[in-house]
């Protein structure tokens, strides 16, 4: 993870220069004066702004945000409830709303302690049986004990996910058959330091309902990594093997682009970044799985974002582009939500997807839209 850290200062030094960058037509890039005409600058793209970047979602979901603008504004819990009823539960979509309903409830707590969220309070007190309140209860928790619980290995920490364990559970019961409370449990698994064995058990309760879920095996992918209770080996062999038995039009096929990020080898260079075989064999197979997943994919903008990240250190402009173009608006995913400023983060990062473009010839007129 260290070399990660080294990337992202790479590129957050971008930041004090693609405002000066001037394309040159064939070659690299060079620095011109502020305000030069020459200077790249996303916004001919007609890309947002960074201060209109929702930090929220990945991408689109205009009935989450109605629902979320509901409960926020009018303190009913009632929009949410009808929202999550009507999500299905085999799909992707309702663990992505569970996240949204959790973590707005999560900040609200910290920026009012003690009478944040009076909507999700309302919604336990008045319908304690209802299964979606459940879920997000559960979520709350997990977020709660990320967020704001003394760090990893307090005691605090550790009382809040043995709390948020037991939310599962009770959520478990209310939904059969829905894979979220095990999902949002696997979060709960990492941090408590489940032993392999519990974790086995945990992951097939998820494949028992759920086993082409992208975002399940997202969450049990950070057990399996070496920061946390596996190895880059074992975090590698879970991804390809879940690459490996991928259905068609699945993006679990992207998987291993996933295990390569929170993975990468502290001594790649940053000049053979793109040159590596680890590396180039997960972007292609992200880039396949992509191509083949349906447009209207729940998990779609994830890893477009995320192959964004890889796609601008690997100078292939043209691509990164071409995941901009599907994802500007949004920065609700990694890598962009692992940094204190995700809205920040992604600004640079486009820049310079704007700038190398530029720089081998391409313009807002060559842009597909």
């Amino acid at each position: 993870m260290q070399m990660i850290w080294v990337l992202m200062m790479l590129v957050l030094a971008g930041v004090m220069i693609y405002r000066f960058v001037r394309v040159r037509r064939g070659g690299g890039l060079r620095l011109v004066s502020p305000g030069s005409p020459d200077a790249a600058d996303p916004a001919d793209y007609g890309f947002v702004r960074q201060e209109e970047l929702d930090v929220r979602v990945p991408g689109p979901d205009q009935d989450l945000m109605d629902a979320l603008g509901n409960v926020q504004r009018g303190g009913g819990w009632q929009a949410a409830s009808a929202l999550l009823a009507g999500t299905p539960k085999d799909g992707e979509q309702r663990w992505q709303r569970v996240q949204a309903f959790g973590g707005a409830a999560a900040l609200d707590l910290v920026q009012r302690p003690g009478v944040g969220a009076p909507w999700l309070k309302a919604w336990r007190l008045e319908a304690e049986k209802d299964a979606g309140g459940a879920q997000v209860h559960a979520e709350l928790l997990v977020q709660q004990a990320w967020r704001s619980s003394g760090g990893v290995g307090s005691q605090d920490h550790r009382i809040i996910l043995e709390e948020a364990r037991e939310a599962c559970h009770k959520a478990a019961l209310l939904s059969p058959g829905d894979p979220v409370p095990f999902i949002t449990e696997l979060a709960v698994a990492r941090g408590l330091a489940y032993s392999e064995a519990e974790f086995d058990a945990l992951w097939a309760k998820v494949l028992d309902v759920a086993p082409a879920h992208m975002g399940a095996h997202l969450a049990a992918l950070h057990y399996w990594c070496e920061k946390w209770h596996g190895s880059r080996e074992k975090a590698a062999a879970f991804a390809e093997a879940a690459a490996a038995r991928a259905p068609h039009g699945s993006l679990l096929a992207a998987l291993p682009l996933f295990s390569v990020y929170e993975n990468l080898p502290d001594q790649l260079l940053v000049n053979d970044f793109g040159r590596t075989a680890v590396v180039s064999r997960a972007v292609e197979g992200a880039l396949f799985a992509v191509h083949q997943a349906r447009a209207d994919d729940p998990m779609l903008a994830h890893v477009r974002h995320l192959l964004l990240w890889f796609l601008v250190r690997m100078e292939r402009w043209a691509e990164a582009m071409e995941q901009v173009r599907h994802v500007d608006g949004y920065v609700g995913a990694l890598p962009w939500s692992a940094s204190e400023d995700p809205a920040h983060t992604y600004a640079v990062v486009r820049a310079l997807a704007v700038a190398g473009y530029e720089a081998n010839g391409g313009s807002p007129a060559t842009l597909p839209h």
